[in-house]
């Protein structure tokens, strides 16, 4: 169904323009709020015709043109990239994985807030983040009342359409009509002291709308697309990510086994990643049926399961699929369509039900100390990665948060398990699980000593486990305490050491 006849709604009919005349109406130093979340459902022609605008503008000498930018997560070149690159961007808000982006944050010519994204959309209301003037939406459709059928994301959509002035949509006739239906946005959400609790006991619950409600009166432009999501090509698991995946499998077995987990496990949340569609992969080639998952997105490994009945539902607020995986939703779209529900992201993420439901959390690390703190975004301390995304919001809440990573990186130059880590994102509190190539090392219980041995032992290289061991037999000689031994003076060695000489 084309772009034209997917706009219904008599009202905005003649609001339809070119995406360079919608952009002309974003003036600079305002606040926008944009649709997309890892990669799916972000404007894709507006945008682009913005940053030609801005890149026209600088060019005549005048005054910096730039915005700030809100979104659910992640985006793609066609909206991050390409304003990043004209420097349109003044401050970036909650996520990003964007080279440019992360390039501008890192030199100090972009602001950054990096929020848990259950977070996000209550800054807003309270008017933390100051007041939102435009909202950039795509969606997949426009109905009779105006109200709007969401797009391959939901992310912060629902607050940026209620707290925008005005609003710009993109239709996108590349986003399958049959998404219709599959989405639950939910309406009753309140501002402390107010809350209610959110009725939902089982991922596969649906408790709101499955349109956006919007203003007509609002809408300032209607902009026709027709262009495909970032979809990156899948890649097949490698060894490290098939051994992985393998510890975790065996783990969940014995887990059963001991009576700690249901033989349909609980309730999967997975990140993004080559690692995560390994254990995917081999949830579906074991044993199991009948499993669920509430989790932020849907990518290969959980359509596949999805598709041969290991998995029952999914519930999640964007999709991440490679063109291959893309190509299967669309063709069996019903089938599908039964099986996920797409929900706001403060729903998706909620701390509440990520307690309650029991969810088994799993994440990926940059590094982990010997006593079981997290860094998932800073590069030696100082350099942003991508951002904190929603593993905050599973892992400190999770009945289980389980935290992946191979033992190391750029070629054995870095170990992932080091002394104490240079940036803390999850405190050993709220890790009970690490996992690398090298095995699975289980925290749970375990005093920081016990937590250390236990590390060392299951998750580091053999390269730097010496090492580590030497660094912690000597912090607990050095007599400045035995519950979390340290040498303050050597803590961070081994990165000034990669920094000085590329190797830790």
């Amino acid at each position: 169904m084309s772009a034209e006849k997917r706009i219904r709604c008599e009202k905005l009919k003649n609001r339809i323009m070119s995406a360079a005349d919608a952009a002309a109406m974003i003036p600079p130093g305002i606040n926008v709020g944009m649709s997309g979340f890892t990669g799916a459902g972000y404007p894709k022609a507006i945008p682009g015709a913005l940053a030609e605008r801005i890149r026209r503008h600088n060019a005549e000498g005048k005054p910096p043109f730039r915005i700030s930018v809100w979104t659910g997560a992640s985006t793609a070149p066609e909206l991050d990239g390409v304003l990043a690159e004209v420097d349109g961007i003044e401050r970036r808000l909650p996520f990003q994985t964007d080279p440019i982006c992360r390039d501008r944050i890192n030199t100090g010519k972009m602001d950054y807030v990096d929020y848990h994204l259950s977070e996000v959309s209550q800054y807003a209301w309270s008017g933390f983040l100051g007041k939102m003037d435009i909202a950039v939406i795509e969606v997949s459709g426009i109905r009779e009342d105006g109200s709007l059928i969401p797009s391959s994301s939901v992310g912060n959509n629902k607050t940026w359409i209620e707290q925008a002035d005005r609003i710009i949509l993109e239709v996108n006739d590349q986003q399958s009509a049959g998404l219709e239906g599959m989405h639950d946005v939910y309406y009753g959400t309140a501002l402390p002291p107010h809350r209610q609790p959110i009725m939902i006991t089982h991922p596969a619950d649906r408790i709101g709308d499955a349109y956006l409600a919007c203003p007509p009166e609002k809408v300032i432009a209607v902009v026709k697309t027709s262009a495909a999501d970032r979809n990156s090509p899948f890649k097949e698991p490698d060894e490290v990510s098939k051994r992985i995946a393998s510890h975790i499998l065996n783990f969940f077995h014995q887990e059963i086994e001991a009576g700690r987990l249901p033989a349909e496990l609980l309730p999967i949340q997975s990140g993004v990643g080559n690692i995560p569609n390994a254990v995917l992969n081999g949830l579906d080639a074991g044993p199991f049926k009948n499993l669920t998952a509430f989790t932020e997105v849907i990518q290969d490994g959980m359509l596949a399961m999805l598709k041969s009945g290991t998995l029952a539902v999914a519930s999640a607020t964007a999709f991440s699929l490679s063109p291959k995986a893309l190509e299967e939703l669309n063709a069996n779209i019903d089938f599908y369509r039964e099986r996920i529900i797409l929900r706001q992201q403060d729903i998706s993420n909620h701390p509440e039900l990520v307690r309650r439901l029991g969810i088994i959390a799993m994440n990926g690390l940059i590094e982990a100390d010997i006593y079981g703190n997290v860094n998932s975004t800073h590069i030696m301390g100082t350099r942003m990665m991508n951002g904190i995304g929603g593993s905050g919001d599973f892992a400190r809440n999770g009945y289980l948060s389980i935290f992946v990573s191979p033992s190391t990186a750029k070629g054995g130059a870095i170990s992932a398990i080091v002394p104490m880590v240079s940036h803390v994102d999850h405190t050993e509190h709220d890790v009970k699980i690490i996992v690398t190539e090298q095995g699975l090392a289980d925290l749970r219980g375990l005093s920081p000593r016990q937590r250390a041995h236990e590390i060392i032992d299951k998750c580091a290289h053999p390269d730097f486990k010496p090492a580590l061991m030497d660094y912690f037999e000597r912090s607990q000689a050095s007599g400045r305490g035995q519950h979390t031994p340290h040498l303050l003076e050597e803590a961070l060695s081994w990165h000034l050491r990669f920094e000085a000489e590329g190797h830790m």
